[in-house]
C-alpha cells in the first residue's frame, strides 16, 4: 500500500501507540505539519521513528488509520525563538499494524512509502 510518512516520531509515542490502539499525537515540525494538511480521516499514514532524510527501502515503522485532526497555532515564548507562533497538527490515530517500506517516493515535496505490512514477530524496531 502507498502512505504518506510522518517521520522523526519520538520512540515513546510509537511504543504509546503499540500498547493503547488508539492514540493522538501532536506534530510540529514543517514536513509533517505540510503531510497532515493532506490527509483526511480514514486515510491510513506510516509513522516511523526515522527521519525524512533516513526513511530508505527496510525502514520499519507503525501503520495507522487517522480518525480526526486538528490544526492550530500555538504562541511560544519571544526568548525562544524569532517567531511568535508555531502551527501544530493533532491527529487522532488508530493502529492498524506494523510496516516495512518496500519502496520511496516523492509528490509536490511530499514523502510517500510503499509499506508491506508486517507480522509482530518480524518488526524489530529499536
Amino acid at each position: 500500500m502507498e502512505l504518506l510518512v510522518l517521520g522523526g516520531i519520538a520512540r515513546r509515542t510509537l511504543d504509546q501507540l503499540l500498547r493503547n490502539p488508539y492514540r493522538t499525537v501532536e506534530v510540529r515540525s514543517a514536513r509533517n505539519v505540510i503531510v497532515t494538511r493532506k490527509l483526511k480521516p480514514g486515510e491510513k499514514i506510516f509513522l516511523t521513528y526515522e527521519t525524512p532524510q533516513d526513511i530508505t527501502r527496510g525502514t520499519e515503522g507503525i501503520i495507522a488509520e487517522v480518525l480526526k485532526m486538528e490544526e492550530m497555532e500555538q504562541r511560544i515564548p519571544w526568548e525562544e525563538s524569532d517567531e511568535r507562533e508555531i502551527t501544530v497538527c493533532r491527529i487522532q490515530l488508530r493502529l492498524v499494524g506494523l510496516g516495512k517500506v518496500i519502496e520511496v517516493s516523492s509528490e509536490d515535496n511530499v514523502m510517500k512509502v510503499k509499506v508491506r505490512e508486517m507480522l509482530p514477530q518480524e518488526m524489530a524496531m529499536g
